[in-house]
């Protein structure tokens, strides 16, 4: 089972998405636990063990590192900000 940190940025964000999605972004992100690459999952073009989810018209930015079984919630919000 891998550990699941959120950074603070992060956290910031969730706070400001209204909470019909951030319900569900929340459920997302601790499923990550169980299986950090659920079906869906893309993996981010020119960064290494970098990922992205889609929650309706959200998006998760996280990292995975195996060797220690650790997955890092870098980045939440709407699919026209989020890359930025």
């Amino acid at each position: 089972m891998y550990r699941v940190i959120i950074d603070k940025r992060a956290k910031k964000e969730i706070d400001k998405i209204p909470f019909v999605y951030a319900k569900k972004i929340a459920f997302a992100i601790y499923d990550l636990e169980e299986n950090p690459r659920p079906v869906g999952c893309k993996k981010l073009v020119g960064y290494d063990n970098t990922y992205r989810i889609r929650v309706g018209m959200y998006r998760i930015i996280y990292r995975i590192e195996d060797d220690i079984l650790y997955v890092e919630v870098l980045k939440v919000g709407h699919r026209k900000a989020v890359y930025q």
